[in-house]
């Protein structure tokens, strides 16, 4: 029994110390592959100023772009999601999963699950 209790908490320890030594955008990543696994129900509000314009429901993952030659990370994010256009968080009809994407610097916008639908 202690040597079970020992190798659980020198697992522990290591998974810990590994985490506490990756960098944000490592942790983020994890995060991210993880709540891939479990499913989201994304949301994605779009602001001109403080007027919504634009809402996308039902986004399973929002990713980052990156170039094909030098594989850095663009300045925009993309993903797929229904068109929500009277924002009421449902799917109407003729309301159909589009291709989005959206820039770093002059979109306004909010990212957050849907735990209510």
């Amino acid at each position: 029994m202690r040597l079970n209790k020992k190798v659980l908490l020198t697992s522990l320890a290591i998974g810990v110390i590994t985490l506490v030594g990756c960098t944000q955008e490592t942790q983020n990543s994890i995060s991210r592959s993880i709540q891939n696994w479990t499913g989201t129900n994304g949301v994605l509000d779009v602001y001109a100023g403080s007027k919504l314009v634009k809402r996308f429901i039902k986004i399973d993952k929002i990713s980052t772009a990156y170039g094909t030659n030098d594989n850095k990370p663009r300045p925009y994010r993309y993903g797929y999601g229904y068109d929500d256009k009277n924002f009421n968080y449902k799917i109407d009809k003729g309301e159909k999963k589009v291709y989005f994407e959206f820039s770093d610097y002059s979109t306004s916008y909010i990212f957050y699950e849907n735990d209510e639908n």
